[in-house]
């Protein structure tokens, strides 16, 4: 079992990453509980990913169940709150100075200057994943038709996500 101390330190450095949404961290995320802790597995890593997407801040749960995996409940509870931590700090101190910061030519142009990275790190951390989970012609197809419905409809995340796992019971 890990220490409540050492999962408090991951996850409160994990948090002060958290700028840019959860899916910036997901090559973050891989490697500190995969590769590492080696508290999960890859495929648990991926089950994890895809069935965090059905709750409300998808990586943040991710965080609770790699917590709870490392040292029980208290891991749980010690890793939601500290990943959480340093948002909640930031958001407080943003949010009452908010309208005099947005006018500040540096911040606009740093967060301009973010947006490329972030996508560069999305687009390396859906690389991986797909390497690792994209093993035959049923999970390209579902990732074909997935995409197309995500981008050309206005279906729920949440309706596809259920929809390809039924598909894959199905074809089981």
């Amino acid at each position: 079992m890990t220490s409540l101390i050492m999962i408090a330190w991951i996850y409160l450095r994990i948090g002060l990453m958290f700028v840019g949404g959860g899916y910036v961290l997901i090559p973050l995320l891989n490697h500190i509980m995969v590769e590492q802790y080696q508290w999960l597995t890859l495929r648990q890593f991926l089950d994890g990913l895809a069935l965090s997407q059905l709750t409300p801040g998808p990586l943040a749960m991710l965080a609770t169940f790699t917590g709870f995996r490392a040292g029980g409940f208290p891991g749980a509870l010690v890793a939601t709150i500290f990943i959480f931590l340093p948002c909640v700090a930031l958001m407080l101190m943003v949010g009452r100075n908010y309208e005099r910061l947005k006018k500040i030519d540096l911040i606009g142009s740093t967060l301009d200057g973010l947006l490329p990275a972030v996508v560069g790190l999305i687009a390396a951390a859906a690389w991986n994943l797909g390497a690792a989970s994209l093993s035959g012609l049923k999970e390209f197809l579902l990732l074909a038709v997935g995409f197309a419905v995500f981008k050309f409809t206005k279906t729920s995340p949440m309706i596809v996500i259920l929809a390809a796992g039924v598909v894959g019971l199905l074809l089981n």
